[in-house]
């Protein structure tokens, strides 16, 4: 489907996590995958594929950190968090209204 930035810029890190996510959105076209910078050491990352459908949350994350993996690790330490949801778990997913809505960091 996508990949988008939802609030602010992108930056290095951002680029850096989007072109990691692409591989991840070609082999998974039907995901919607949005990240933001929550500040300025913590990326926040979402992804919505229904190909998660089934699987319990260490396979799905597995399967994302097979892509992340391959980032360096001081932009793998910036990802503060990584909400990996089907369409169907979006409306009763308290990390993806936390994800909607963020609570403003203090740093």
């Amino acid at each position: 489907m996508s990949i988008s930035v939802l609030r602010g810029t992108a930056d290095e890190v951002i680029d850096r996590i989007m072109e990691a996510l692409r591989a991840y959105e070609a082999d998974h076209p039907h995901a919607q995958i949005d990240l933001y910078r929550q500040n300025t050491v913590s990326v926040r990352v979402r992804i919505i594929d229904p190909d998660l459908a089934g699987r319990n949350k260490v396979d799905r994350s597995k399967e994302a950190w097979k892509y992340l993996n391959a980032l360096p690790d001081e932009i793998q330490a910036d990802l503060s968090a990584l909400i990996l949801l089907t369409p169907d778990e979006t409306r009763m997913s308290f990390a993806n209204l936390e994800f909607e809505d963020p609570v403003p960091s203090g740093l």
